[in-house]
C-alpha cells in the first residue's frame, strides 16, 4: 500500500505550539455545523457555552473549582508523557485517592483536630500513588503495557467505589442511596467566599503549577525522564534506568490524581458517591496535550476544559441539548489536536515522489 505521508526533516516549533489553536478553531467550526444540524443557532450556542458561565461570580467560582483537579492531574500525567509513559488511568487513581481520603473522614467522624484534613490529602496521595505504582510493577515485572493496565485498573477502582458506598460505607440514614455519610467540618475544605463552592483546595493546584515548572525546567531527574522517553538508547548508554523512569512517572501521576480525588471528596462533594467525578481523569489527558505538556499551558487548557464542562451544563438547561455535548466537544478537540500534530511531524508526499514510488512498485 502506498503511503501518503512522509516525515518532516525539521518539524516546525511554531506549528507545534499553534497546533492547539488550530484544533480549537476546527472544533468550533465543527460545533457550529453540529448546532445547525440540531436546529440550534450557533452564535446563541457559543454564547451559552463560553460567555454565559462567566457572567456571574458563581460562574467564576465553578470554573476554578472544575479547573483545579483537571490542571493538577494533568501536571502529573505530563511528567510521564514526556518520558513516553502513557498513563490512561488517572480516573481510577482519582477514585482511589478519593476512597482513601474518605476512609480517613469516615473513621474519624466525631473527632476534632486540625490534622484530619491534611491526613485525608496525604491518604489520597498515597492511595493514588500506589494505584499508579501497581501499573509500574506490572510493566517492569511482566512488561505489561501501561496504557492497558492503567485503563483496566480504572474499572477495578470504579467497582471498588461502588461496593464501598453500597455496602460497608453506605450512610445508614441515606435512604439506601449509594453514598457515604456527609463529612464533618474538620474533614472539609472551607469555602473561600460565603455562598460559593470554591474552596481552599484550589491552592494545592496554584502551588503545584510553579513547582512542576521548576521541576521540569531545573531538575536533573526531569532531564533523565525526558531523555529516557526521547532517546532510550542514549539513556541506557548514559546509565539512566528505564525501570526507574516507569516507576517515577506512574507514581507521580497517580499521586497528583489521588490528591485531586481527595480534594474533590473533601471539597465540593463532601462525601463519597458514585458520581464523584464527571470524568476528570480522562479530560486531564486532553488538558495535558492541549497545553503542550507545559505547566502554564496546561493551566490555560484546564480553564478551557472546565469552561466546556460548565457550558455543557448550561446548554442542557437553556437549549435542551444532550448531556453528552461536553464529551463531544472534548472528543473533537482531541481528534483535531492529534490530526494537527500529525501534520506537524509529517507532510503529504509530493506527487512526483509518490508517482515514482508507485512506478517502482509496479516494476
Amino acid at each position: 500500500m502506498m503511503q501518503l505521508l512522509e516525515p518532516r526533516a525539521y518539524p516546525s516549533v511554531l506549528l507545534r505550539w499553534t497546533a492547539p489553536l488550530i484544533a480549537i478553531l476546527l472544533t468550533l467550526c465543527s460545533a457550529a455545523l453540529l448546532f445547525l444540524a440540531l436546529g440550534k443557532p450557533p452564535l446563541q450556542a457559543f454564547h451559552v457555552f463560553f460567555i454565559e458561565p462567566l457572567q456571574t461570580t458563581n460562574g467564576w467560582s465553578e470554573l476554578l473549582l472544575k479547573a483545579s483537579p483537571l490542571i493538577l492531574i494533568a501536571q502529573g500525567l505530563a511528567l510521564g508523557f514526556r518520558a513516553r509513559i502513557y498513563n490512561i488511568g488517572a480516573e481510577g487513581q482519582f477514585l482511589i485517592g478519593a476512597i482513601c481520603a474518605s476512609g480517613v473522614a469516615i473513621y474519624t467522624d466525631g473527632l476534632e483536630g486540625w490534622w484530619i484534613l491534611p491526613a485525608m490529602v496525604i491518604a489520597g496521595a498515597i492511595g493514588g500513588g500506589m494505584w499508579g505504582g501497581l501499573s509500574a510493577w506490572l510493566k517492569t515485572r511482566f512488561n505489561a503495557e501501561e496504557t492497558l493496565t492503567t485503563l483496566m485498573l480504572t474499572y477495578v477502582a470504579s467497582y471498588l467505589l461502588s461496593w464501598l458506598v453500597s455496602g460497608p460505607w453506605r450512610d445508614p440514614g441515606g435512604t439506601n442511596f449509594p453514598q457515604s455519610i456527609l463529612f464533618a467540618d474538620p474533614a472539609m475544605f472551607t469555602p473561600l467566599i460565603d455562598g460559593l463552592r470554591v474552596n481552599g483546595s484550589i491552592f494545592i493546584t496554584i502551588v503545584a503549577v510553579p513547582l512542576f515548572w521548576l521541576f521540569v525546567t531545573k531538575s536533573f531527574l526531569a532531564y533523565q525522564l525526558a531523555v529516557g522517553g526521547e532517546a532510550p538508547a542514549a539513556a541506557r548508554y548514559a546509565g539512566f534506568s528505564a525501570k526507574y523512569t516507569v516507576w517515577v512517572s506512574l507514581i507521580v501521576s497517580g499521586l497528583t490524581a489521588g490528591i485531586a480525588g481527595a480534594a474533590e471528596a473533601a471539597g465540593p462533594v463532601g462525601q463519597l458517591t458514585l458520581s464523584l467525578s464527571p470524568g476528570y481523569g480522562y479530560a486531564a489527558i486532553i488538558v495535558a496535550w492541549v497545553g503542550r505538556l507545559h505547566p502554564v499551558g496546561m493551566a490555560l487548557s484546564g480553564l478551557l476544559l472546565a469552561l466546556i464542562y460548565l457550558g455543557g451544563e448550561a446548554a442542557q438547561v437553556s437549549m435542551q441539548l444532550p448531556a453528552a455535548i461536553s464529551w463531544l466537544f472534548q472528543g473533537m478537540l482531541l481528534f483535531f489536536l492529534l490530526g494537527s500534530d500529525a501534520f506537524v511531524d509529517y507532510r503529504l508526499k509530493r506527487r512526483r515522489k509518490a508517482a515514482g514510488a508507485a512506478a517502482e512498485a509496479q516494476a
